[in-house]
C-alpha cells in the first residue's frame, strides 16, 4: 500500500498533489531525490526480493537481460542520440529479470549505449537476496539475452562467474527456442512502461529518472508477486 501512495504522489500533477493533500510538487521531488540518494529504493527493492526468495517464489534457474529505448523530450544526463528513433535524444532502460520476470536490477543509460556493455554491470547489480537458509543469493544458474549480446568475450566473462550463457548468435536463424524463455523480460519492460513516466522520460536529471525506475520495479513486485502471497 506505502509503495502504491508514493507512486501516486510522484506521478500525479502538482495540482493533482495539492487538490488531494499530498503537498506541493516540489516536496515531493525533492523527497523523491533525497530518498533515492540515501538508498531507501533499493533497500525497499531487496527486502521484497527476500520475501519471494523466502517463500520459493524466484527462478534461479536462469535469468534473463535486455534493454528498451525511451524517448527523452528534455534531454538531460544519460541521454544519446537513439539509433532506432531517427537519433532522436533517448535513454536506455537495462533490465535484468530472474526465470519468471520479477526485477533482479535496473540500470539508466544514454540511447546510443550498446547492450553489451550493461551485461556485466547488470550482473554485478544483483543485490545480495536473502529469505533462505545460507549466504545470500546473488547470482543465476544460466543467463538468457538475445543477439544484441553475442561477443565471445562476455560470454567468457559470464561463464568465470560460474553462470552458463545461452545467447543468441547473429547470423543464426530466428526460431532458436531462446524466446520460449527471454519473452518474460519483454513482458515485465510491457508493465513497467504502462507507468507514464517511465514510457517516455521527462527530468532532465538522470537521478530522478531513476528514483521512478526503481520504484517502478518495486510496485511491480508488490502488485504482481507479493499480494498473491498475501
Amino acid at each position: 500500500m506505502s509503495c502504491g501512495i508514493t507512486w501516486s504522489r510522484c506521478c500525479r500533477s502538482t495540482s493533482d498533489r495539492e487538490g488531494f493533500g499530498f503537498g506541493s510538487g516540489m516536496t515531493c521531488r525533492r523527497r523523491l531525490r533525497d530518498w533515492n540518494e540515501a538508498g531507501v529504493w533499493q533497500r525497499l527493492h531487496e527486502v521484497l526480493l527476500a520475501e519471494l526468495n523466502a517463500a520459493s517464489r524466484l527462478d534461479w534457474s536462469r535469468c534473463v537481460v535486455d534493454s528498451s529505448h525511451v524517448r527523452a523530450l528534455k534531454r538531460g544526463q544519460h541521454t544519446g542520440p537513439s539509433p532506432v528513433d531517427r537519433a532522436r535524444a533517448g535513454s536506455k532502460h537495462h533490465l535484468i529479470t530472474d526465470g519468471h520476470g520479477t526485477p533482479l536490477a535496473v540500470l539508466l543509460t544514454g540511447g546510443n549505449r550498446n547492450d553489451v556493455t550493461q551485461l556485466l554491470p547488470l550482473l554485478d547489480a544483483i543485490p545480495p537476496v536473502r529469505g533462505r537458509v545460507g549466504r545470500p543469493r546473488r547470482k543465476p544458474d544460466s543467463l538468457f539475452a538475445d543477439r544484441g549480446y553475442d561477443h565471445d568475450i562476455y560470454r567468457d566473462q559470464v561463464r568465470a562467474r560460474g553462470i552458463v550463457p545461452a545467447i543468441a548468435r547473429r547470423g543464426t536463424r530466428r526460431c532458436t527456442g531462446l524466446g520460449t524463455y527471454r519473452w518474460v523480460v519483454e513482458r515485465t519492460f510491457a508493465w513497467l512502461h504502462g507507468f507514464r513516466r517511465l514510457r517516455i522520460r521527462w527530468e532532465r536529471r538522470a537521478d530522478i529518472h531513476e528514483a521512478f525506475l526503481h520504484l517502478a520495479c518495486c510496485r511491480l513486485i508488490t502488485h504482481k508477486q507479493i499480494n498473491s502471497l498475501c
